[in-house]
């Protein structure tokens, strides 16, 4: 059955109240008066069955970030994470790295010595939910829990960067057992965000690459973090969620790889990708979200003819979402609205 685009679609017939997340402020954001709810088109998106229009997670999803998570609060602000591995906050960049000098684990094959980990069980995450979610997460948006400093991140956070890349080749053995216990922890996480928060999607972030290659080869993937990541992907699916990999850098290597792990959705930075050759070849089997940045120095009309193409060239294939940021706080034209028309009357014609 069709659905014409009528423009009463975009009439304001309330709002809906966002949780901040990766450091943003609470806000407010308008409920339109669309055909189906948001919901059941993002639904329509993972499923592989045609949405109605192209879904804006900004908009149109709720998401949840509790910072009762030390790996939030770190991540987000500064501080220690859940490991004890110290973040510092970037004003310029508005984002946390871990403060230079920082090395929480000597060696990967000390782990049991040097590490606990977090008792999740102590945390009061119905007051959290009590506190800072309950009456905010809205029954007709899908509701995605978002999980920071994935099995790569983490090692390279604990240890660093060049090490992490040492134990990948020296020492597999006492890498995939540390990673056992992660993923098992993971998973109690996992289970909270369902039982919970009431969580229909899992963004799970882990990147993995460099602005021009993958951090390692597709055989290290597959040898080290594929079945790692089929035990997270399946306890997700068992739990009746979704899940979206977030994972930054040039990896489109690794896209077979993320759809033979169970992985449901990729995450992935525009600027580093041919998005649409991926979507063209992977996209039957892995739908596209992305953080969408329309840059301040943009014009009105520049900006418009980029929501247009992006539409054409990703968002007809039903199988993209975005988060979309336009970074002009007075721009003339309501680029969301643009985003929800031009792809709603795209799609109508398919």
């Amino acid at each position: 059955m069709k659905y014409p685009f009528n423009e009463s679609e975009l009439k304001v017939v309330g709002q809906y109240s966002m949780p901040g997340i990766y450091g943003a402020p609470d806000c407010n954001v308008p409920r339109y008066d669309y055909p189906i709810t948001p919901k059941e088109n993002m639904l329509r998106m993972l499923n592989g069955e045609k949405p109605l229009w192209v879904p804006n997670q900004t908009l149109e999803n709720n998401a949840i970030q509790p910072l009762v998570m030390d790996d939030a609060k770190a991540r987000n602000f500064g501080g220690f994470d859940w490991f004890g591995v110290e973040w510092e906050f970037e004003p310029k960049s508005n984002a946390a790295m871990v403060k230079p000098g920082t090395r929480r684990l000597s060696d990967i094959t000390e782990w049991k010595n040097e590490l606990e980990f977090p008792d999740l069980s102590k945390i009061d995450w119905k007051k959290d939910y009590e506190d800072n979610f309950k009456g905010r997460i809205a029954e007709d948006r899908l509701s995605y829990f978002v999980i920071v400093n994935g099995l790569f991140e983490r090692l390279a956070d604990l240890t660093s960067f060049e090490d992490a890349f040492c134990y990948l080749l020296e020492e597999p053995e006492a890498l995939t057992e540390f990673y056992d216990k992660h993923v098992a922890w993971y998973i109690e996480l996992i289970k909270i965000a369902k039982e919970v928060y009431g969580a229909d999607m899992i963004l799970f972030h882990d990147d993995m690459g460099t602005q021009i290659s993958t951090f390692f080869s597709p055989e290290t993937y597959r040898e080290l973090f594929l079945p790692q990541y089929k035990k997270i992907t399946k306890a997700i699916h068992d739990m009746d969620m979704y899940a979206c990999h977030h994972s930054c850098g040039c990896i489109s290597s690794l896209m077979p790889l993320f759809i033979e792990g169970g992985w449901d959705a990729w995450e992935g930075q525009d600027s580093a990708n041919d998005k649409k050759a991926i979507l063209d070849k992977y996209g039957k089997d892995l739908a596209q979200c992305t953080l969408y940045i329309i840059p301040a120095n943009m014009d009105d009309d520049a900006a418009v003819a980029n929501i247009h193409k992006t539409v054409d060239e990703l968002g007809v294939s039903g199988r993209f979402a975005c988060r979309l940021k336009d970074l002009k706080p007075d721009r003339e034209i309501d680029l969301a609205q643009e985003l929800y028309r031009y792809g709603r009357i795209k799609l109508s014609e398919i």
